[in-house]
Parts: structure tokens; sequence; C-alpha cells
């Protein structure tokens, strides 16, 4: 296998464009969701997807880690508190990594100094729990249309 067939397989673009993974059509914004309750995904990723969205769910935040560096994604939706990583280091690494990305933070235990910090720190948005699909999706709008793209409402 040649190093540019080797490239295609990883994702990669010979012109150097981020990485996409096969299968998005071109104009696709793509989603990751990180929560370490599997209900989060669960709900989240078929209002997600009816929105025309590409979603990849996550529960080990060290998985998300090394989906994040094996492709790119438009919009990342990360809980704050979770076992090992944090969504605050997720967060930091991301901004490291791919800043045009979008990080949205959500929480069940939010305080103005947490969202204070995750603003410092690059993230798009800030989302309490218990909240609607529907609020996350306003959120999500917002960001799809920062990047550029139609709104997905």
């Amino acid at each position: 296998m040649t190093n540019e067939t080797a490239g295609r397989q990883a994702g990669a673009s010979a012109a150097g464009a981020p990485k996409r993974a096969g299968g998005a059509a071109p104009g696709t914004l793509s989603v990751l969701v990180l929560d370490d309750e599997p209900i989060v995904g669960k709900r989240l990723k078929p209002a997600l997807e009816k929105a025309g969205l590409e979603v990849e769910c996550f529960v080990d935040p060290a998985a998300a880690l090394a989906r994040l560096e094996a492709r790119d994604f438009d919009i990342v939706v990360t809980d704050v508190r979770m076992e090992g990583l944090d969504g605050i280091e997720i967060l930091e690494r991301i901004m490291v990594r791919q800043p045009r990305t979008r990080v949205i933070l959500i929480t069940g235990y939010a305080t103005v100094e947490v969202a204070r910090e995750a603003l410092v720190k690059g993230a798009f948005d800030f989302i309490a729990k218990p909240f609607k699909p529907g609020d996350l999706m306003a959120v999500v709008n917002k960001a799809a249309l920062s990047l550029g793209h139609k709104a997905i409402l």
C-alpha cells in the first residue's frame, strides 16, 4: 500500500483538507456527542440525525479523544463531569487541534465559574442539564450558522 493510499484510508486528503470520515455527504455537518450517561446519546442522536446531521456518540472520553484524533468534527457536544477526562480537558484538546470546531458543554453541575471557564477556553456554548433535545438543537443551529452552514431547524 502506498502512503497516498494509506492517507486516503485514514480519511486525510492529498490537498490537506480536514480529515473527514467516509460516508458523510459533502456539506453535511458532523457532530460528536460525548456523555458517560448512555441515555444522553440515545436521546440526542435521533433528533440530530433527523435534522440531517452525521452523528457519532461516545460514553468513554478516551474513545472519543481517539476518534477526534482520527477525524475532524464540526460540532462536539460533551458533558463536563466524566470519569478520567472531564469536558474542560476535552475542550482544551479540541481547541489546540481543531480550533474551528464548535464545542458545546452540557452539565448537571452548572455553575457560573464552570461556565465562565468553558467560555474563556473556547466553548461555543454551555447548557445545563436537564435539557430537552430542542434546547440543544437551537444551540447546534447557532453553531451551524456560525460555521457558514444553512440553518438546521
